[in-house]
């Protein structure tokens, strides 16, 4: 593969699966522009992946706050004159049992990765849709399936495949392919998170995971980003609407 001067936005992009997404694309040649919320960790992944020689920008943005992204797209395609690759990967989790889930983690979860993806993916294809050309790539995940303590994050990433599924619909007919890529487990700080929350150590929760997976291994970042960059890639335009489960195995 080879993205020498596309243009790509990962949002989410500061750690785990956003951070090893953007910069794979960038050592394919792309110009990435990486959008979070974390100004510490967006400047240390510029630190990093600048020190590399790759072509980083970095954006303070919230994704659910529709004239921040606004203005961010417009400020990247009056940049580049134009926007190639959107990857929506910004995320958070409020884990709890739905009984003790409050009004807040619900609404919370829903706009980072709903409204979120919503907004990014409406400001970006009013560029791709000009240009005839673009790839949207929704991170979903396998807890879309349903998972115990995630009413939330489960609902709203099922809410995800229905949204790519859709838009890949809608916006075919101008040279937009619209997938998802739906992590199982993967070592991130978020997962990490997960292991806190149930008061297991994160190794120990890393081995009982493995051992329900048939590969026998953890997910890594990279295991994503490999993933993305394949629906992103040229030769991948007649693969559209697509959700690719990345878990190890058939089951989440």
């Amino acid at each position: 593969m080879t993205f020498t001067d596309k243009v790509v936005i990962v949002t989410g992009g500061s750690k785990g699966i956003g951070k090893s997404t953007a910069e794979s694309f960038a050592t394919q040649g792309a110009v990435v522009h990486i959008v979070d919320i974390d100004s510490n960790a967006l400047n240390e992944t510029l630190d990093e992946l600048t020190a590399k020689d790759l072509q980083i920008f970095i954006h303070k943005a919230d994704v659910s706050k529709k004239e921040e992204i606004d203005a961010l797209f417009e400020e990247v395609h009056a940049k580049h004159g134009h926007i190639d690759i959107l990857v929506n990967n910004a995320g958070v989790i409020r884990d709890n049992l739905f009984f003790k889930m409050t009004t807040g983690d619900w609404d919370l979860v829903m706009d980072v990765h709903l409204k979120g993806a919503f907004y990014c993916s409406q400001a970006a294809q009013k560029y791709m849709v000009q240009q005839n050309a673009g790839r949207i790539i929704n991170i979903s995940s396998t807890s879309a399936l349903g998972n115990r303590g995630q009413a939330n994050y489960a609902t709203a990433k099922a809410g995800i495949q229905g949204f790519t599924k859709t838009l890949a619909i809608e916006l075919g007919r101008f040279g937009i392919t619209v997938n998802a890529v739906a992590p199982g487990f993967i070592e991130t700080d978020m997962t990490r998170a997960t292991a806190a929350r149930i008061n297991m150590d994160f190794d120990e929760f890393i081995q009982s995971r493995v051992e329900l997976i048939p590969v026998r291994r953890s997910g890594k970042p990279e295991d994503i980003a490999n993933a993305v960059m394949f629906f992103a890639d040229d030769k991948a335009s007649f693969v559209n609407g697509q959700i690719l489960y990345v878990a190890g195995g058939p089951k989440a």
